[in-house]
C-alpha cells in the first residue's frame, strides 16, 4: 500500500489538498561498515526509524511527511577509505537553504532532520539557517543517545558496533555477512588525553584508529536486541513528531 505519510511514495492527488504540519528529513551517510555491513547502513537505519515513527503519528492524526533520504553525509576524517562518499558541511548548508526554501514558500514551518550518521553536525548548519529563514523552527536529531543503550547492548562502540549489527540483524539480515566475517572493530584511542575525555575535540583519521573500519566489537548482536531497541526508538522519535505538528511556534516556552 502507498503510504501518505511518505514524499517519495504518494502522489499529487493526495497531498493537493494535505496540510502539512511538519516535514522530516533523515540524512545519513554511504561509508564502510566493518567487514560486515553494507554501505549504507546510516541510510537503512535512519530511513526505517523515521518512516515507522511516521507511521505511528500519522494513525494519530497528525500531518507530516518524510522526504527521500539524503544518502551521503561528512566523511571527511575517512577520505582514504575506498569509495567512503564525503559531502562537506558547506555542501550540506547549500542542500538544506535550497531545502528549506521550498518549504517554506510552500508554508511548511518546521522541519526535523533526523541524522543517521556520527560524521553530520548540524548545530551550526541550523544556526545560520535560523538567520536566513526566521519563519522557520528547524530543528535535528540523533538516534543513539536517545535512550541508554547499555540497558540494550553489552559492548559500547560507535560504528558497526554491537548496536548497528543488531539493528541490521533486524532490518536487512539479508545485507549482513555470517558471523565469521566480522571484524573485531577494536580501535586505537587518541594518545592525548584531553580528546578522549570529550572536553576537546580533533577528527580521527580513521584508518588509522581501526584496522576494519568498525569501533566497537559486533559480537554480541542479535536480532532480538535490535528489534527492541529498534521499537523504542520509533516510539520515543513518534513523540517527538506529534509534539512538533501540536507545537505553536508563537507559543514553545514555559
Amino acid at each position: 500500500m502507498i503510504r501518505p505519510y511518505v514524499l517519495a511514495e504518494t502522489n499529487w492527488e493526495h497531498l493537493k489538498d494535505e496540510q502539512i504540519e511538519l516535514a522530516v528529513l533523515p540524512w545519513g551517510a554511504t561509508e564502510a561498515h566493518n567487514y560486515h555491513l553494507p554501505y549504507g547502513t546510516d541510510n537503512y537505519q535512519a530511513q526505517s526509524m523515521v518512516e515507522s515513527a511516521a507511521k505511528i503519528a500519522w494513525d494519530k492524526g497528525k500531518k507530516l511527511i518524510v522526504l527521500p533520504t539524503i544518502p551521503y553525509g561528512v566523511n571527511t576524517g575517512q577520505s582514504d577509505i575506498y569509495l567512503d562518499m564525503n559531502l562537506n558541511p558547506s555542501t550540506q548548508l547549500a542542500i538544506l537553504k535550497d531545502l528549506v526554501t521550498v518549504l517554506n514558500r510552500q508554508g511548511i514551518k518546521k522541519l526535523l532532520l533526523f541524522n543517521g550518521h556520527g560524521g553530520n553536525n548540524f548545530k551550526p548548519l541550523v544556526r545560520e539557517l535560523g538567520l536566513m529563514f526566521p519563519d522557520m523552527f528547524i530543528s535535528f536529531c540523533f538516534f543513539p543517545p536517545m535512550l541508554d543503550k547499555s540497558k540494550y547492548f553489552q559492548e559500547a562502540g560507535d560504528h558497526a558496533d554491537e548496536m548497528e549489527t543488531s539493528l541490521m540483524l533486524y532490518l536487512r539480515p539479508d545485507l549482513v555477512q555470517p558471523k565469521e566475517k566480522w571484524g573485531s572493530g577494536s580501535a586505537k584511542s587518541f594518545k592525548i588525553e584531553a580528546f578522549n575525555e570529550g572536553w576537546a575535540w580533533a577528527e580521527r583519521q580513521w584508518s588509522k584508529v581501526s584496522s576494519d573500519t568498525g569501533i566497537g566489537n559486533p559480537e554480541f548482536a542479535t536480532t532480538e536486541k535490535g528489534e527492541r531497541f529498534f521499537n523504542d526508538v520509533c516510539q520515543k522519535l513518534n513523540d517527538l513528531f506529534c509534539s512538533l505538528c501540536d507545537a505553536d511556534l508563537k507559543d514553545l516556552y514555559h
